[in-house]
């Protein structure tokens, strides 16, 4: 986000006033007042070089420092080419003679405006000794000399002015962008929650509200459901997306004939596509129904791998090492029943 002035305006203004300068330039050489013409006109082809390089809406808005170098010699070279032909005494004064002081003005604006203070600062102040070395310190008000020096100072003020507002509204966007970004992440949150609460009220509720009617005094098989139950809410929390509905169901199943089931999603299948997740699951809920494994392990695969969940069944014999990988407590007695891989992306 950028504020400030337009720079075609900026660049039309410059363009102006500039030529203004060149028509009151050739228009005193009309009068008389130099004793050779080509000093002058030899400033002014200077000062339009200088002016149109300085305009020219190319590159970055900051003002090459080459450029602001070759703008200070023109200011320098402009009243010692104009002044060495004029006569600071004339009766009558040297009427728009003088133009060269409007022009440097000009010129040191431009480049004070393009972010070149110190250079812009340096003409001027070598234009006021000039006029007073020149013509004494009166002629710095009578020939419009503290006029260029204020143009130079406002747009000095204006430009850091607008830098710095600029710099801010950066800011400020910035600063949005991230409290835009945290306040999704915390609906994000919210909607989580809310959806897991809901999603285990509607999975307990019957059964708290059976537990209540009886007064806590559930049969065994009422008891062990209540287990299933606890299960299957905490499979909400830790498998997440490896749950639809044929897993749901088979999960229970599982448990239900006494087998141990654990799902563990870790963010491994966040990349794929609805339609591709439905492959995976339908994979795991097959799995699942036709494991006799005691102990059932579901575990994503990291981004990356062409697996997208590696599913392990343990029984009775043998199978400890792989019980300890998938972090579980290994049993000296176990074995691999089952070892399923299931791939991101079905085979054609």
């Amino acid at each position: 986000m950028n504020i400030g002035i337009p720079r075609a305006l900026i660049v039309g203004m410059g363009a102006l006033f500039s030529a203004y300068h060149l028509v009151l330039a050739a228009y005193s050489l009309l009068g008389n007042y130099a004793e050779s013409v080509a000093p002058i006109v030899l400033a002014m082809v200077a000062y339009a070089i200088a002016t149109v390089a300085s305009l020219v809406p190319l590159g970055s808005r900051r003002m090459p420092l080459w450029l602001a170098i070759v703008n200070v010699v023109v200011v320098i070279a402009l009243p010692l080419l104009v002044t060495s032909q004029l006569d600071p005494d004339r009766e009558g004064g040297n009427g728009y003679a003088t133009w060269y002081i409007a022009a440097v003005g000009t010129l040191m604006t431009i480049t004070s405006t393009r972010r070149r203070h110190l250079w812009a600062w340096i003409g001027v102040s070598f234009l006021v000794v000039q006029t007073v070395i020149w013509s004494g310190f009166g002629a710095l008000a009578g020939l419009g000399v503290i006029g260029s020096v204020v143009w130079v100072a406002v747009s000095h003020i204006l430009s850091v002015a607008i830098w710095k507002a600029t710099l801010d509204a950066r800011r400020f966007a910035s600063a949005e962008r991230e409290a835009a970004e945290w306040h999704a992440a915390q609906e994000a949150h919210l909607y989580e929650r809310q959806f897991r609460l809901e999603q285990t009220s509607m999975m307990a509720l019957p059964m708290l509200e059976q537990i209540v009617r009886r007064g806590g005094a559930l049969t065994p098989a009422e008891r062990q459901e209540c287990l299933h139950l606890e299960g299957a809410i905490r499979d909400e929390i830790r498998g997440r997306k490896l749950l639809n509905d044929s897993v749901r169901e088979q999960v229970m199943a599982a448990r239900r004939r006494g087998a141990t089931v654990t799902l563990l999603d870790e963010g491994g299948i966040d990349d794929l596509s609805e339609s591709e997740l439905d492959v995976v699951l339908d994979q795991l809920a097959d799995a699942l129904r036709d494991t006799t494994a005691e102990r059932v392990i579901a575990r994503t695969v990291p981004e990356g791998s062409d697996v997208a969940v590696t599913v392990v069944g343990l029984s009775g014999g043998g199978g400890a090492s792989v019980a300890s990988a998938l972090g579980q407590e290994p049993d000296e007695d176990d074995e691999v029943a089952l070892w399923l891989e299931i791939p991101r992306t079905p085979a054609p």
